[in-house]
């Protein structure tokens, strides 16, 4: 009782009550005067050591009617102190939240299937039999509950319907594009601060080669809304990596390695509408959305397998055969169906953009003879994201046809006689029976290293040749491609032979 007394006395000494208290508030903001507001009086108890929180309560109590912007971050002077209000803080994107908690949803399931199975196991018999005989009479408020959860699903896929902006296809979207464009533009700071030291800069030819070849596309379909709404910004990245990609807000990344690897502007132009595709179609969002679909189910199925295996090695290989069966049978067959449709896409984007859409086959096989003269594995198709390079080339074939009638609607310039197929066919066969005739086997083919100033000797060249402008009308035609500079772009390839 003695230190309770001598506490309290204590307290009190420190932090009498306070029966007037009086508050002046001035109110800072940038580029403007200090504002003051009338003296505030209270004989309400409230500690001194707490002055800005009373001064903070009488201001919200007895305040003039004074609004200030929430842009402005105000200061507020209470009782001789000074309190720095922050601006509003921003919420994170759904499809951020969503990848962040992605395992930790995996890792209570895996939790979850695992206790109800050791509880199970640590049941006695007597209990384990009551509990399947309840469970075996109300088996119809079990089929009718699952009936309900299946009706609330397909309403719920069906309320979450899509039809893609150009093929017309019926998709699923349970997240959408607004908020994946919030996501693009923290992935494009990010993809910025990774290349930060490879980016190209602007007066590059590549990179302005790039920018026009953006520009004329966005230019020549511009009826879509969808291309013509974007804010297209590129990108050029010093990397031998042949990849190409574009983010759903239109930010362009492209690697020196496919500018090395296109031979001539019109298969530059498929590419970068084949990528531009991908963000018109909004695939990111639509994947995202099969995923979280996929997900949800699966984890259905992740904690079935942890309740129904005996020990945690066999559920650990249940849920690892499950991940793969989801990744061959769905994952990737979707990604194959994003890809071709993307290609279609952007043939045709091509050639509303006056490109000669006979050269877009002669990049694939382009890219499969230089796959086979790098020694790469020929992965089979079932298992890669991506269709095969043949497969790709007879789509494109196909799509041929349709895509030159497109093109001759757009009044478009004659093309040249001469096929880009033909003659890249032409020149794989004369390289061949050269190589035959002196005598370089399969044994002796090694690769030569590119030069360095290849890809800005090919992009100074084109811009040259083709002489383009800011906002090209239309994409120059070059004349016709002669047989020579295709079997020197595989000589390139080929090594001395020995002796």
């Amino acid at each position: 009782m003695m230190l309770l007394c001598v506490r309290l006395v204590g307290i009190r000494h420190f932090f009498p009550p306070l029966t007037r208290l009086s508050c002046s508030l001035h109110i800072h903001r940038p580029g403007h005067d200090v504002v003051k507001v009338r003296p505030i009086q209270t004989t309400e108890s409230v500690p001194v050591h707490c002055g800005t929180t009373a001064c903070e309560r009488l201001f919200q109590l007895r305040s003039p009617r004074t609004t200030l912007p929430l842009n402005h971050s105000p200061v507020l002077t209470q009782c001789g102190r000074s309190i720095h209000t922050s601006g509003p803080l921003r919420a994170l994107p759904f499809p951020l939240i969503w990848l962040v908690l992605k395992p930790l949803q995996k890792l209570m399931a895996i939790i979850l299937g695992r206790s109800i199975r050791k509880w199970w196991v640590a049941l006695p018999p007597n209990r384990r039999q009551l509990l399947r005989e309840a469970a075996w009479r109300k088996r119809w408020h079990m089929v009718a509950g699952g009936t309900v959860a299946m009706v609330i699903m397909a309403l719920f896929f069906l309320t979450h319907l899509d039809e893609s902006p150009v093929t017309g296809r019926t998709r699923l979207l349970v997240l959408s594009r607004e908020n994946y464009m919030e996501l693009a533009v923290l992935t494009a700071q990010r993809y910025m601060e990774e290349f930060a030291d490879q980016l190209v800069p602007e007066s590059d030819p590549r990179h302005q080669l790039v920018e026009r070849v953006v520009q004329h596309l966005a230019q020549r379909n511009k009826d879509i809304p969808e291309l013509s709404s974007v804010p297209w910004s590129v990108h050029v990245v010093q990397s031998p990596t042949v990849n190409a990609f574009v983010l759903p807000n239109g930010t362009v990344f492209m690697f020196t390695g496919m500018l090395e690897a296109v031979a001539d502007i019109h298969q530059l132009a498929f590419i970068l509408g084949h990528e531009m595709a991908h963000a018109l179609l909004g695939h990111s969002a639509e994947q995202a959305s099969l995923s979280h679909v996929v997900n949800f189910l699966s984890l259905i199925l992740l904690t079935a397998i942890w309740v129904a295996c005996p020990r945690d090695s066999l559920a650990a290989l249940g849920q690892w055969i499950q991940g793969k069966l989801v990744q061959l049978m769905l994952r990737h067959p979707y990604s194959r169906k994003l890809e071709a449709e993307a290609d279609e896409v952007g043939i045709q984007l091509a050639a509303k953009a006056c490109a000669d859409v006979r050269s877009v086959p002669v990049f694939w096989q382009q890219m499969e003879i230089s796959d086979q003269l790098r020694g790469d594995p020929d992965v089979p198709e079932w298992l890669s994201t991506h269709p095969s390079h043949r497969n790709r080339v007879t789509q494109l074939n196909r799509l041929v046809p349709q895509a030159l009638e497109l093109r001759k609607s757009c009044e478009c310039p004659a093309l040249p006689a001469t096929d880009p197929r033909a003659v890249f066919s032409q020149s794989v066969r004369l390289v061949l029976e050269g190589a035959k005739d002196r005598g370089r086997g399969e044994a002796s083919r090694t690769l030569k290293p590119l030069a360095p100033s290849t890809a800005v000797t090919m992009a100074t060249a084109l811009l040259d040749q083709h002489n383009w402008s800011p906002a090209p009308d239309e994409l120059p035609s070059p004349p016709p491609a002669p047989i020579q500079p295709t079997a020197q772009l595989l000589e390139t390839h080929v090594a001395a032979p020995a002796s």
